[in-house]
């Protein structure tokens, strides 16, 4: 137990030496809108004073919760009767969570719910959970059936690994009266993830018992793919991704198997062919928010994510030294990257744009993409040529996932349609140009 905080510690000290300096004073709200380009919708995000916000494109909230979720996310009405407004949170935390608890992982968490609009609880799951606690942790889904789909911990032992205890990641579904009704268990199919036999040495001796650490978890959901007749791409199957295998994964929701995999291991960047598209996928780092572009939307079918460049792999897999982080849209068939998003897209270096881990990307109906740069507290939309046409800086500052600093770091930032709202919600829509750069100052006080 005693090499396992060890452990954490120096985890804790690799994020904190990948840190980028930030500048120490930075406007926050609104800092860019342009209402005719823009996707015009509300966002959802927690914040680190431990509370949810939903704002409309103005930056004013229009409503906000005394929860915060992991993440916070409007349910689809569609999903709830027809109820607008309920929202995913975490409702409570574990009294004496493991000594191995950390921001990155379900165990400091007894249960999970669904507040309505006006903050009162109306579904819960965790005193049912097996072991008495939900440890969810960066994602829950309601499913058409009425059921939700719960990412969790399971800390255990798990042979072959020279850990005492994996910190293992766990997906629930589970009915509405909190009883499970399917499950699974990533240790179960570790030699199912792409990683040579070499690779599965060092998987298996790793000292930090977060051995993949999932940060994804969604359905497949309706596709081209299999309306043309690949079954690996059924509705129904699941698309996760590992933090610290650097793979995503498509699991059969009816046998458990590994269905579809891209990743681990990948071309390294090539700078001169960073640029080319359409190219083969090369080396996505410590990525997150990987999902399956829904049907309806410009790049329906595809795969986003939000790829950090964050340092991760067995072993470490190499980083692009100059560049920052990428938004990657990828054609699943193909396994090719068809569309991408960098800095040097918004006409600045590519190290502007940086989060090396949490972070999410979402396409919007009209082709734009909406972007958390988690780390900075930022999100912001793009045009499919790079074009930010709104860009908003969170002003809610708490505790930093690491250390005693304070931040205003957003896990997942996610789009939310007007009428996802109850009627009446106010919202605003008016444009905001910011000064020149090189003419914004604070001012001095006589």
């Amino acid at each position: 137990m005693k090499n396992l905080r060890k452990t954490l510690a120096l985890s804790a000290a690799l994020f904190s030496s990948v840190a980028i300096a930030a500048p120490s004073v930075f406007p926050t709200g609104v800092t860019v809108y342009n209402p005719a380009k823009a996707h015009n919708t509300y966002v959802i995000f927690s914040a680190p004073d431990q509370k949810t916000r939903l704002i409309d494109m103005n930056g004013n909230v229009v409503r906000s919760w005394d929860k915060v979720g992991f993440p916070a996310a409007v349910i689809d009405p569609q999903l709830t009767g027809g109820k607008r407004g309920h929202v995913f949170v975490q409702l409570e935390a574990v009294a004496e969570p493991s000594k191995l608890a950390s921001p990155g992982n379900g165990l400091r968490n007894k249960t999970v719910g669904e507040l309505d609009w006006n903050g009162k609880t109306v579904w819960q799951w965790g005193p049912q959970a097996p072991g008495g606690a939900a440890h969810q942790h960066h994602d829950q889904r309601r499913l058409a059936n009425g059921n939700t789909l719960v990412l969790a911990n399971k800390l255990h032992p798990v042979k072959g690994f020279d850990v005492p205890e994996v910190i293992d990641d766990v997906i629930y579904e589970v009915d509405a009266k909190g009883k499970v009704v399917w499950s699974w268990t990533a240790s179960e199919h570790i030699e199912e993830f792409g990683f040579t036999p070499e690779q599965l040495k060092l998987v298996r001796a790793s000292t930090n018992p977060d051995v993949l650490h999932i940060n994804n978890l969604a359905p497949v959901g309706p596709n081209k793919w299999f309306d043309g007749g690949d079954k690996r791409f059924h509705p129904d199957n699941l698309i996760i991704d590992s933090r610290n295998g650097n793979f995503i994964a498509i699991i059969d929701k009816a046998t458990g198997k590994v269905a579809w995999r891209i990743g681990p291991n990948l071309p390294g960047i090539n700078p001169r062919e960073h640029d080319k598209l359409p190219r083969p996928a090369d080396q996505f780092i410590g990525q997150h928010d990987a999902h399956v572009i829904p049907a309806g939307l410009p790049g329906a079918g595809n795969v986003l994510v939000f790829d950090n460049q964050g340092e991760a792999g067995y072993p470490r897999a190499p980083l692009n030294l100059i560049g920052g982080s990428r938004v990657l849209e990828i054609d699943p068939i193909k396994g090719e990257i068809v569309w991408q998003y960098t800095a040097t897209d918004s006409a600045q270096p590519g190290w502007a744009f940086y989060s090396s881990f949490i972070s999410s990307a979402r396409r919007l109906p009209n082709g734009n993409t909406l972007i958390d740069e988690g780390k900075f507290g930022r999100v912001f939309q793009v045009t499919p040529q790079g074009e930010i046409v709104w860009e908003y800086i969170s002003p809610y500052f708490g505790k930093a996932p690491l250390g005693n600093a304070r931040s205003n770091w957003i896990y997942r930032a996610l789009p939310v349609p007007y009428d996802w709202a109850p009627a009446g919600t106010p919202r605003s829509e008016k444009a905001v140009t910011p000064p020149a750069l090189g003419d914004f100052r604070v001012p001095s006080r006589p």
